[in-house]
C-alpha cells in the first residue's frame, strides 16, 4: 500500500492513482451505464453520460474536441470523486487520459439537472482544487443555455491556467442525435449505435430532469413593455442585459432545434466578450436585436431581427440571381424560385405568402428596393434601369402582445424558423456562373 500523501493528479502514474484510491486518499465510483441509483437522480444522469462517452467513440470524440482534450490514449471515467485530504468538495465527474501509464490530461465535470443552476461558490472551490491538482479543464453541464461553450452561466473569474466550458443538456442530446443521422459523422460500430439510442431514450424522457430552453428572462418582457411605452432606455439598465442574454440563449436553442431536425450542426452567430455590451447599445439606439443561423450547404445564412417597437420578427436569406441576365430576367428568376416553393410545399407556403417580402439589392444604392411577394410585378417598374446584385427573401411576422411573453415568444419564433426553412429556404439556390467554353477555331 502506498504511504506518501497524494498531491498531484496530472503527471501521476495510473498505477499510483489506483493505489491512492485503495488507501482512501481518492474516493470515487466507476461510471455505470445502468447505475444503481434512483431514476432522475443527478448522479444517475452523470454516470450514464460518462459511460456513454466511454462506450461510444464518436460521441467521445465530439465532446473531447469541444473540451480541447486529446482523443488518443486510454480513457477512464469516474463519478462522485473527492480528495478528502485536500478538499471536502465532491466532484460529479472525472475524466482521465492516460498515455504510457501516466495521467497526461484530466477534466473535472459538474452536472446539474431539473431547475438546478450552476453554483458560483461551488465552481470557485472546484477551480481552486483544479489548480492544486494540476487539472486544466473544468466543464459544467446543466439545463442552462449559453451562446458558446467557452461562456458560463455564472460570472466568475477563471485563471488563465484553467479552461472552463459549459454545455446545456440540449446541446449534449443534439450531439448524440446527429450521430444517428445518415451522414459523414455516423457511429461505425452497430453495437455502439444501439448504446447511443438507449442513452438518448433516457435523456429525452422528462424523468431524467433534462429540459430545453422554454422561457426568456423576465428582462425580455420588461424591455418590450418599456420600448412599447416609449420609456427612455439606459445601457446600465439590468433588464436590458437580461434580455440580451436571453436572446443569445434562444438563438443557440434555435440552432440546436434546426440541427436535430436537419441532421447537421447548425451554428448561431459567434459571440465575443463584447457581444452583450454591443447588443445593449444596439437596443438602446435602434430598439432591435439581431442574430443569424448558419446551415451547411444552405443557400445562405438566415438573418434574424427582433424589432421591439413593432413587436415583430424578421427572417431573411440572400439569393444571388443570374448575373448574365437583365433586370426583368433576374426578377422573373426569383419569382420562379418562390413559385417552386409553392409547388413543393403547397399549404405551408400559402400560409406564409402574405408575410413574404422581396428585397432587391441595387448596385451603388444606399437602400434596397422592397415589395411584397404578391406584388412582385411592381418590382419590375421601380427597378427599371437599375442593376440588381442580389435578392433577400424576407419573412415578417408581427407577434403582437406575444412578443413580450417570455414563454410564448419562444414558441412562436421556433415555429416560425421551422416554417421559414421548410417552406422557403430549403428549396432556394444561388445562380452559378456557367463554366467557360472552348472557343471554336476554324
Amino acid at each position: 500500500m502506498i504511504k506518501r500523501k497524494f498531491k498531484q493528479l496530472v503527471g501521476l502514474k495510473k498505477e499510483d492513482f489506483d493505489n491512492y484510491v485503495k488507501d482512501g486518499q481518492i474516493k470515487l465510483q466507476n461510471a455505470r451505464l445502468i447505475p444503481a441509483l434512483k431514476t432522475g437522480d443527478e448522479m444517475a444522469l452523470t454516470s450514464i453520460l460518462l459511460s456513454s462517452l466511454r462506450l461510444v467513440k464518436e460521441f467521445r470524440d465530439n465532446l473531447f474536441k469541444d473540451l480541447k482534450l486529446s482523443r488518443s490514449g486510454k480513457f477512464y471515467f469516474f463519478s462522485e470523486v473527492s480528495f478528502p485530504d485536500i478538499e471536502n468538495s465532491r466532484m460529479d465527474g472525472l475524466i482521465l487520459i492516460v498515455k504510457s501509464g501516466v495521467i497526461k490530461e484530466a477534466a473535472f465535470l459538474e452536472m446539474k439537472n431539473k431547475n438546478n443552476g450552476i453554483d458560483a461558490d461551488q465552481i470557485i472551490k472546484y477551480i481552486d482544487l483544479s489548480k492544486k491538482l494540476g487539472v486544466k479543464t473544468l466543464a459544467t453541464i446543466s439545463n442552462e443555455f449559453v451562446s458558446d461553450p467557452s461562456h458560463s452561466p455564472v460570472d466568475i473569474r477563471v485563471p488563465k491556467s484553467i479552461s472552463m466550458f459549459h454545455f446545456s443538456w440540449t446541446y449534449i442530446i443534439t450531439q448524440a442525435q446527429l450521430l444517428l443521422f445518415k451522414n459523414e459523422t455516423n457511429i461505425e460500430d452497430e453495437d455502439q449505435v444501439e448504446i447511443m439510442k438507449e442513452v438518448l431514450f433516457y435523456m429525452e424522457n422528462p424523468i431524467s430532469g433534462i429540459s430545453g430552453y422554454t422561457k426568456m428572462k423576465q428582462g425580455w418582457k420588461e424591455l418590450s413593455d418599456k420600448i412599447r411605452a416609449q420609456v427612455p432606455l439606459k445601457s446600465s439598465d439590468k433588464f436590458i442585459s437580461d434580455a440580451v442574454v436571453s436572446w443569445h440563449e434562444e438563438e443557440k436553442d434555435m440552432a440546436l432545434l434546426l440541427s436535430r431536425k436537419l441532421g447537421v450542426l447548425v451554428k448561431s452567430s459567434p459571440k465575443s466578450k463584447d457581444s452583450i455590451k454591443n447588443d445593449i447599445k444596439k437596443i438602446c439606439k435602434e430598439n432591435c436585436i439581431n442574430g443569424s443561423l448558419s446551415i451547411k450547404n444552405s443557400v445562405s445564412d438566415i438573418k434574424i431581427i427582433c424589432e421591439f417597437e413593432r413587436r415583430s420578427v424578421i427572417m431573411s436569406n440572400k439569393i444571388i440571381p443570374p448575373l448574365n441576365k437583365g433586370t426583368i430576367g433576374r426578377i422573373s428568376w426569383i419569382n420562379r424560385q418562390l413559385e417552386n416553393c409553392r409547388k413543393k410545399e403547397g399549404d405551408l407556403f400559402n400560409s406564409l405568402e402574405n408575410k413574404i417580402w422581396i428585397e432587391a439589392n441595387i448596385k451603388f444604392a444606399r437602400e434596397n428596393l422592397k415589395v411584397k411577394f404578391s406584388e412582385i410585378e411592381h418590382l419590375q417598374e421601380i427597378a427599371k434601369g437599375k442593376e440588381i446584385q442580389a435578392f433577400n427573401v424576407v419573412l415578417i411576422d408581427g407577434l403582437g402582445a406575444s412578443f413580450a411573453s417570455p414563454k410564448k415568444f419562444i414558441e412562436l419564433i421556433e415555429k416560425m424558423i421551422l416554417c421559414y426553412y421548410e417552406g422557403i429556404v430549403q428549396h432556394m439556390s444561388n445562380w452559378k456562373k456557367p463554366a467557360p467554353k472552348l472557343n471554336q477555331i476554324d
